[in-house]
């Protein structure tokens, strides 16, 4: 559970902007769950050419999901959406990266996004534990779902929230309101599917689990995942609505 009030009543109803990385990419349950929050979600796929908004007054907050590539990525809209960070940064608003949206905030503040040392990867379902901090918003997972080969350190500035055995930083906060998690929670059960069948020659790399595993995983921890990822959305995007509420009265 939320250490926090709940959110009793839908304030803000501007549209989140939803930042996703490949063509037929969707932003699968956390999208959903927004919605059902009362939430209307602008997508834009900067992959395609889809510009970002220079400002986001007219948007309660941002979501950057995953993808393939990677930050370190020479390529010209990676490094723009990197700089692009700055904006919700700037202007305080709700910012939440999974994956490869939280190590393009990490990199935005200076920090190192590279792969481990023995080359090991987290494709699967593996532990993580609650930091003191993180233990003081919320209740965590203990099993989360990865799809990743690189890790980011802790920028300066930073808190660590939640850490793993493999790569020790998967869930961070930077100021107020800009949070990154290494693994993903917004993943249905069809998005998963997909992944394992279009992800299979990965299965191969150090570490990661074969998609037998992926699929026996949802059945055991997917439930506490889920709930947390509802949670996660009212963490970042509950206490502006909060606040809004008690300067309306």
């Amino acid at each position: 559970m939320l250490r926090q009030p709940a959110k009793t009543k839908k304030v803000d109803d501007r549209p989140v902007l939803i930042v996703l990385h490949q063509e037929r990419s969707t932003p699968g349950r956390a999208g959903q769950m927004l919605e059902a929050k009362g939430y209307r979600l602008d997508i834009r796929r900067p992959a395609l050419g889809q510009k970002l908004p220079d400002t986001l007054r007219n948007h309660a907050g941002a979501v950057v999901f995953g993808g393939p590539q990677s930050a370190n990525d020479d390529l010209d809209y990676i490094k723009a959406e990197i700089d692009w960070i700055e904006v919700p940064l700037s202007e305080n608003k709700p910012y939440l990266g999974i994956c490869l949206g939280a190590q393009m905030l990490v990199k935005h503040l200076g920090g190192t996004v590279e792969s481990h040392t023995e080359g090991k990867t987290e494709i699967g379902w593996y532990p993580i534990s609650a930091t003191e901090e993180g233990e003081k918003l919320m209740d965590w997972p203990s099993m989360v779902y990865h799809f990743h080969r690189e890790g980011f350190d802790l920028p300066s500035g930073a808190v660590r929230l939640a850490r793993g055995d493999t790569y020790e930083n998967q869930a961070i906060r930077y100021g107020d309101n800009a949070w990154g998690v290494q693994f993903h929670g917004e993943l249905t059960r069809m998005m998963m599917h997909r992944w394992v069948v279009h992800g299979a020659h990965r299965f191969e790399m150090p570490n990661a689990q074969t998609g037998d595993k992926h699929l026996e995983g949802r059945f055991l921890h997917d439930q506490a995942l889920k709930l947390w990822m509802s949670n996660m959305l009212d963490l970042v995007f509950g206490q502006r609505l909060i606040a809004a509420q008690s300067a309306t009265g």
